[in-house]
């Protein structure tokens, strides 16, 4: 058992500055036969804890019988989680959105006329306190106290003007017998959270509960810049709207934009900054389709670190399938009060693992960060100093100062999502106060191309007795006793475009493809080579690579048999929940996996024959015969999403047999590159496997639990056409696209899972 509090500006772990990492995956959107494998992927992105809704709507779906059973298993997906390494947030509802339908409310609740929902109503809290009492039977054992995964809880979400409800809601959960270390609550749109609560915040690079009609969203602009404000009027705005113009008297509604603008909620109160809701991609919803590219995840990330965040957490970390009741699929929809029509299977989101698993660029791009925030946690403890001045002024430099006075780092940012682009900055140089005199970085100026973000260490120590003053190259990880002479290896990742230099206190000697030279009391040494995976300076105690960003990328941290290791690998790299099993999962039939072994890297090719693409279609472009009329509906009327396909275009799909062979672990999947407006995925008897609004991504439909069926009849697509008229919004890079339906490729993606051998994990063989 470890001790965790909350003070004014860091969370503390056993009386250490801790930074937690938190990732959204949602267990009962997820077959639970994959719970590991996703669990694995958080793991090896660098997630501490895992974030996962217990949607009401699930477990008790009629009065009194409560489900726990198939990928409803809260209790079996908090020990599946502890035992791979990674603690848990269980947020509790009762309200949820997370785009489920009422919120995550069971329809029978909502039927009720004799209650009402989110507020202190005894009636209300009779079946809250039902539902609570419920989750922590499940979680009897598995908390922090009792040597459990489980750190902490959310109640409710979004509810603006409702402190006392909050209040209320962890004392019943408390009462029932949950007694973990974190309370938290949302703390966006002006929410007035209880002291009782930790206020936890979001940032999104988009959103679909945007207008059609909107460009780029102001309230998206602001989570690229470092700002000490946390708020944001934009999330679920709309959402909040319809509620409060359908409450009922005496109910909870939501706070204005006015009241959040003039200070209403958090007023006063002293809490460090913390993040529930990073967008790690962004869902679609029929009206507006925003396509969130991995490097703006990763740049908003980054901008939340500048701006102080002290709790990065992603929503979502994993996509999953929304699911199917007994009454439909429990999609969030106009049809049961939403402003928005969103998918009614695919809640992809678009995040680093995807719905099926797939994995992203942008997982590799957090991991970096978070591979660095494990290496310094006392980051946690740093104040964030921001100049003054016009945080929206395009044409100035965007930075900011972490430091605790003795050391920190130097974040500047020209990265804007392409709707907005900033421009580069010329003769870059930034001078740090710090307690023993300024520190300035570069030592001399550098110009910051356009479309890059870089955190700078200042004065970080590398070993006892060397000190890095500064460098233009972040510190990535470290790995101690791993360098040629029996020293930590340090690992910096370089910005492309931007000149590296290391400037160390004293006279110190270097060696390598490296240049050094006296400065300002120091040694200020130059890269004579580009970086790269050999690009190594060796210093007195310590071996610096110098990676360039490609290859950082690549770069993986795992624990094997409890010792931590370096490898480079071309495909996602995890390990079991055993510790010892190194496992990757890959596309591709030989990927290359690199392990630091003896001062160097010892690569291995790997044999995997069973992995990679086959083409079964391209180039069609099918009519659709007769496809509806654009309608709009819900409280926001806004164009709603077709439910008629009998005029669809329909392309039938068969795949030989041979190519949905699958191992246990392995995945097949459908990747379909196509222009058009809504696509079905449907089996011979009429079952939908798979939706798709399009917006740029490819469409993934994933094979392996229809293998049987797709084998014997094949499988077809329904589409409709995209009609640009009809006013959809799409981003700008992929709109300019013809009237009708173009098929360009479909696929089958086999996915293996590979788990290394002996000689592939370069270990000695008997």
């Amino acid at each position: 058992m470890s001790d965790i509090s909350i003070t004014p500006t860091c969370l503390v772990r056993d009386g250490r500055p801790w930074f937690p990492v938190t990732g959204e995956i949602h267990f009962a959107r997820i077959p639970r036969d994959r719970w590991a494998e996703i669990l694995e992927h958080a793991r090896a992105g660098g997630l501490t804890s895992v974030a996962t809704y217990v949607f009401w709507q699930a477990h008790e779906p009629e009065p009194g019988a409560f489900r726990w059973d198939g990928n409803r298993d809260l209790r079996a997906f908090v020990e599946l989680a502890g035992a791979h390494g990674l603690e848990v947030v269980v947020r509790l509802g009762p309200w949820a959105h997370g785009e489920a339908r009422h919120g995550g409310f069971p329809d029978w609740l909502t039927e009720r006329s004799d209650l009402v929902p989110r507020t202190d109503d005894p009636a209300y809290l009779d079946l809250v306190r039902r539902l609570y009492g419920q989750i922590a039977d499940q979680l009897v054992g598995l908390t922090l106290a009792e040597g459990g995964p489980v750190i902490g809880a959310q109640v409710d979400n979004e509810l603006a003007d409702q402190p006392e409800h909050l209040a209320t809601l962890r004392r019943i959960a408390e009462e029932c017998g949950l007694h973990v270390p974190l309370w938290t609550a949302t703390g966006w749109g002006g929410a007035q959270v209880p002291d009782t609560l930790l206020d936890v915040y979001s940032g999104y690079a988009d959103g679909f509960w945007a207008e059609a009609e909107d460009g780029w969203p102001a309230w998206a602009a602001q989570h690229f810049r470092y700002s000490s404000v946390r708020d944001d009027l934009g999330v679920g705005a709309d959402v909040q709207a319809a509620l409060e113009a359908t409450a009922s008297d005496g109910g909870a509604t939501a706070s204005t934009a006015a009241d959040a603008a003039a200070g209403t909620g958090a007023t006063g109160r002293t809490t460090p900054f913390a993040t529930c809701e990073l967008g790690g991609g962004m869902h679609v919803a029929y009206h507006r389709r925003p396509l969130v590219t991995p490097r703006d995840v990763a740049a908003l990330a980054l901008a939340k670190l500048g701006s102080g965040s002290v709790w990065q957490g992603y929503y979502m970390y994993a996509g999953g399938t929304q699911r199917v009741g007994a009454t439909g699929t429990e999609q969030e929809s106009q049809a049961t009060g939403y402003p928005n029509d969103v998918p009614t299977l695919s809640y992809d989101f678009g995040a680093p693992i995807g719905e099926h698993g797939q994995v992203r660029d942008h997982h590799h791009l957090l991991r970096r960060q978070h591979l660095w925030l494990a290496t310094d946690p006392a980051l946690a403890a740093m104040p964030a100093t921001i100049p003054s001045g016009d945080p929206g002024d395009p044409g100035g430099l965007r930075r900011s100062v972490r430091s605790d006075g003795r050391r920190g780092y130097v974040f500047a940012s020209t990265y804007q999502p392409s709707h907005s682009p900033l421009p580069a900055q010329p003769g870059v140089q930034v001078t740090v106060d710090l307690d023993d005199g300024p520190v300035t970085v570069p030592s001399r100026p550098v110009d910051l191309p356009s479309g890059v973000s870089v955190v700078w260490p200042v004065r970080y120590p590398l070993t006892a007795g060397l000190v890095l003053r500064s460098a233009t190259a972040q510190l990535v990880t470290r790995l101690d006793h791993a360098g040629p002479d029996g020293g930590p290896v340090v690992v910096l990742a370089a910005t492309d475009g931007v000149p590296v230099e290391l400037v160390l206190d004293g006279d110190v000697a270097a060696d390598g493809p490296v240049t050094a030279a006296p400065h300002d009391g120091g040694t200020r040494v130059t890269l004579t080579a580009p970086p790269g995976r050999d690009t190594a300076v060796d210093l007195p105690g310590v071996l610096v690579l110098v990676l360039d960003e490609g290859t950082a990328d690549r770069l993986h941290r795992p624990v094997v048999d409890g010792v931590p290791r370096l490898v480079l690998s071309d495909a996602p790299l995890t390990v079991a929940a055993d510790g010892r099993t190194v496992v990757v999962r890959t596309e591709a039939p030989a990927p290359t996996v690199s392990w630091w072994r003896d001062g160097g890297w010892s690569p291995r090719s790997l044999d995997v024959p069973r992995a990679g693409h086959h083409r079964i279609a391209a180039d069609l472009a099918p009519d659709a015969p007769a496809p509806p009329a654009p309608r709009r509906g819900g409280p926001a009327v806004r164009l709603a999403a077709p439910t008629d396909f009998s005029g669809a275009a329909r392309i039938h799909l068969d795949v030989p047999e041979e190519l949905l062979d699958a191992a246990p672990g392995d995945r097949v999947l459908l990747r379909i590159a196509w222009t058009g407006d809504v696509g079905r995925a449907v089996l011979a008897d009429g079952a939908v496997i798979g939706d798709h609004f399009w917006h740029g991504r490819d469409w993934d439909v994933d094979f392996t639990p229809w293998r049987e069926e797709v084998a014997r009849d094949g499988l077809t697509l329904e589409l409709l056409p995209w009609r640009r008229a009809t006013g959809v919004h799409v981003d700008p890079s992929v709109r300019d696209v013809p009237d009708g339906i173009r098929l360009r490729t479909a696929d089958v993606v086999r996915v293996v899972r590979h788990p290394l051998t002996p000689d592939e994990l370069c270990e000695e063989t008997a």
